[in-house]
């Protein structure tokens, strides 16, 4: 079992979210596991914090003040250094309508809220780990 744990350790992880508890929580659970773990409170926050941390991979939540999930993942495809980059869209709105236009924006995956903490580490092992 212990074989199927791929190492997280060092990587860095953008969780963006204007929910201070959801910011607190997966940073919590993501530095235990060795990640190094920025956080922002919008999209416009993000976007600076971003470009200066180089993120491998990007949890953003989709209902946010002034810059929503939507838009911050716009921003973030549409920029050729981090195009690459996987962004998980975190929502407590689970439609159908809700994951396509998260796909058009170009998010990689979508987690609905409240994430176990196997649910974040599972997205970051699935699209963070050998890219």
């Amino acid at each position: 079992m212990a074989e199927e744990i791929a190492d997280i350790s060092d990587l860095k992880v953008m969780v963006i979210d204007d929910s201070k508890t959801i910011r607190r929580t997966a940073e919590n659970l993501l530095k235990k596991e060795g990640c190094e773990v920025f956080t922002a409170v919008d999209g416009f926050e993000a976007l600076s914090k971003i470009a200066e941390s180089k993120p491998d991979i990007i949890f953003v939540d989709i209902m946010m003040p002034r810059l929503d999930g939507y838009q911050t993942c716009a921003l973030i495809k549409n920029n050729s250094t981090f195009k690459d980059t996987p962004v998980i869209m975190l929502s407590s709105k689970d439609s159908i309508f809700d994951r396509a236009r998260g796909r058009i924006v170009g998010s990689t995956q979508y987690l609905t809220k409240p994430f176990t903490k196997d649910d974040l580490l599972g997205a970051i092992k699935e699209h963070a780990i050998n890219r």
